[in-house]
């Protein structure tokens, strides 16, 4: 019989239905995925050989479960991707507050609807989806909120005494029985509501009010939680930390690669930003160099972290600015330029804590600083590598490209200047169009322009050229000329 087709306790008991604990169906259905070779958390990139594994053993294991790390390091994408390891559906007692199983009734109001009805109790099916309840841990959550509490006008309603335990309101962790429970944040937790979650974790029991009530709860609890916390705000009381299964540490992307493949999973793009702007690959390389410079930079609170978040707004500010240039420019299609990197700075500004030294730079400057940075790191991956002390009059592949930056005072860049003058600006320095032909040969011709501005901001940051911002763009010129000039 089709699972739709029951609706009674009877029906259900002929089905030959069986009774399963949330983690016991997590457990089971997890066994079958990886017997069968099932990528059992997609989406999730970077935790293949980390993070996932120690979540699938703790799931095998039946525990509850800490996610613990820095801020947008996909804790909370994890625990609603334990969704999937879910049945399809659960039957339920229809009209319980908390999702009685049917075959193991735990609710006053389950127990007496069956006695009264027997076999002939209806009975209603809970899709997956519905079991996923969250709560941001804030301090101002109440013991009410999540367990309950006695509620007055149901017991003037119907005219039943305080002493009833029909009076009782069920929070938010009764109510999500059979279900996934989340709360972020724990530490945020006051300890005293903290504490009030010992006996559900261990026992599965509920105390509200004074009321005995027995009810042992079946519940998958996933924490989440930010070591900065545990100095900032708060922390997990040692108990409650004692009754969590399995801690599990994730982390952020350990290299280009599957950052890159993280932002372009989560940007949200219009298609017309996708069909206008041309990326080079280059562009994206460099987009996800940033967030590393700035896990790594003296101005960032490493103990913040920087999110992953940082780089998909960052890329959606990049795409936006190119795009805005051409509408202004009355033009279809364009392709990124390095100078667009720009537009992505209040993207940075409003992601990272800076410490004391990056507060006395400026945030805005600092965010300058992280760009000319990830230009500096991976410069050398497509260019040889400029030495910090080189011989007088040595010839490098650099020097014609020098030379001719001092005989001609070098130039301007403006942010909005049209894809012909662009192209015609950087065209007109042969050196430059030397250098590709030399090293990268085997370019895209839609990626040539962008690396040539790629090679000027690389010479900048070794101090072979001189870059100043200017009303509306940049300037390009010799570093002694420009010394010179000033003097």
């Amino acid at each position: 019989m089709k699972i739709e087709n029951i609706n009674t306790l009877g029906e259900l008991k002929k089905s030959g239905y069986q009774s399963k604990t949330i983690k016991d169906e997590l457990r089971n259905n997890l066994r079958e995925k990886i017997k069968m070779g099932i990528p059992t958390f997609e989406g999730v990139h970077g935790f293949e050989n980390t993070v996932i594994p120690e979540l699938e053993r703790a799931i095998l294991s039946r525990h509850n479960i800490n996610l613990l790390g820095l801020r947008g390091q996909a804790k909370t994408r994890l625990a609603r991707k334990m969704v999937e390891l879910l049945d399809e559906y659960i039957p339920f007692v229809s009209g319980s507050e908390i999702n009685d199983d049917p075959l193991n009734p735990i609710s006053r109001f389950a127990k007496d609807l069956i006695a009264e009805k027997g076999d002939k109790t209806p009975i209603s099916w809970l899709h997956r989806n519905e079991r996923f309840f969250e709560k941001l841990a804030t301090p101002d959550v109440t013991v009410a909120d999540l367990i309950g509490d006695v509620d007055p006008i149901k017991a003037a309603n119907l005219k039943l005494s305080y002493a009833d335990d029909r009076v009782i309101h069920f929070g938010m962790i009764p109510r999500a029985n059979r279900c996934i429970f989340v709360i972020n944040e724990l530490p945020d937790l006051q300890a005293r509501i903290q504490v009030a979650l010992f006996n559900i974790l261990q026992e599965g029991d509920i105390q509200i009010r004074g009321f005995k009530v027995r009810m042992p709860l079946d519940m998958q609890f996933v924490f989440t939680a930010n070591p900065e916390d545990y100095t900032n705000r708060g922390s997990i009381v040692t108990p409650l930390k004692d009754r969590i299964g399995s801690q599990i540490l994730t982390h952020y992307p350990e290299n280009l690669k599957i950052a890159r493949k993280i932002t372009e999973q989560e940007a949200k793009l219009d298609t017309a930003q996708n069909d206008t702007v041309y990326v080079p690959s280059l562009a994206k390389d460099l987009l996800e160099q940033i967030s590393f410079e700035a896990r790594e930079s003296e101005f960032i609170d490493h103990k913040s972290g920087v999110s992953a978040r940082m780089s998909i707004t960052a890329y959606q500010n990049l795409l936006s600015t190119a795009e805005r240039r051409a509408l202004k420019a009355g033009v279809d299609k364009t392709a990124l330029r390095l100078s667009d990197f720009m537009g992505i700075i209040p993207s940075i500004t409003g992601k990272v804590e800076l410490v004391y030294e990056g507060e006395q730079e400026g945030a805005a400057a600092v965010a300058e600083r992280l760009i000319a940075s990830a230009v500096r790191t991976i410069f050398p991956a497509y260019f040889p590598k400029i030495e910090k002390l080189e011989k007088p009059n040595d010839k490098t592949p650099y020097s014609d490209l020098i030379e001719w930056f001092f005989a001609e005072s070098g130039f301007e860049l403006l942010d909005d200047c049209s894809d012909e003058d662009y192209e015609r600006i950087l065209g007109a320095i042969v050196p430059l169009e030397i250098l590709l032909k030399e090293y990268q040969a085997d370019l895209a011709k839609e990626d040539k322009f962008f690396m040539k501005e790629f090679i000027l901001w690389g010479l900048v940051e070794y101090r072979k050229l001189s870059k100043d911002r200017v009303a509306e763009g940049y300037q390009f010129k010799d570093i002694y000329g420009s010394y010179i000039s000033k003097l």
